[in-house]
């Protein structure tokens, strides 16, 4: 069985994403620089389609922020939209809705325990780095199952796209972030039966023609995953 090439793409800027403001599973829309976004990505896919790069299937996190940047492409294309749950950003409990600073004052001490980076720390409500990596990875593999020696497209979360790319590194989910995950980038990357993902293309924003947001790169302070 041949390996699934797999594009994911992170969703397209929100106003939650410019001023650090976690987002977890609350249903944020883009904004007006995102739906542009949407709209050159969609444009992107179309032409690598015309030079013979086109796509089997289109899958999509069920929340706001991924559906409207998937529609612009699914339209070009011509395909339908499958949405998948297991697609979805990390859920960050009570976490989410606020920024880093306004967790530590809030929740002491939950802010001190997730500033270890501990995979097995959950805000109260939410998911731990250990239990979403297996959803992300379980759902992941279920797709490429289905699209053998196939082109898809996943378009997802910052948090999505930290475990696909730990999973192809071999890193640690305690391991400080180094890497980019870009708003509506193209992360293109070989997804095998076995589970085992390597890297093609990562963090690619030519079709944006301009810089595209990271949240920051916040890493210092936990919130990479957006």
């Amino acid at each position: 069985m041949m390996p699934t090439r797999i594009v994911f793409i992170r969703h397209g800027e929100t106003d939650w994403n410019r001023i650090k403001r976690i987002q977890g599973h609350i249903d944020i829309p883009l904004n007006e620089t995102g739906l542009e976004q949407a709209r050159r990505i969609a444009a992107r896919m179309a032409r690598d389609a015309g030079a013979g790069r086109g796509v089997d299937a289109i899958y999509a996190s069920d929340l706001m922020r991924a559906r409207q940047t998937a529609e612009p492409t699914v339209a070009a294309l011509g395909l339908s939209l499958k949405l998948q749950p297991g697609l979805r950003e990390r859920a960050y409990g009570v976490f989410q809705g606020h920024n880093s600073d306004e967790i530590a004052d809030r929740y002491p001490d939950a802010y001190a325990v997730w500033q270890t980076r501990d995979p097995g720390f959950a805000p109260e409500g939410g998911e731990s780095p250990r239990v979403f990596y297996h959803r992300v990875l379980h759902a992941v593999a279920q797709i490429a199952a289905e699209h053998p020696d196939g082109r898809i497209v996943c378009v997802t979360h910052g948090g999505v796209l930290d475990c696909v790319y730990r999973c192809a590194r071999g890193l640690a989910l305690d391991a400080p972030r180094d890497y980019p995950l870009l708003n509506a980038s193209l992360n293109s990357v070989q997804w095998d039966e076995a589970g085992r993902a390597s890297i093609v293309e990562w963090g690619d924003v030519a079709h944006l023609e301009g810089a595209s947001a990271d949240d920051g790169l916040a890493v210092a302070k936990g919130v990479d995953r957006k």
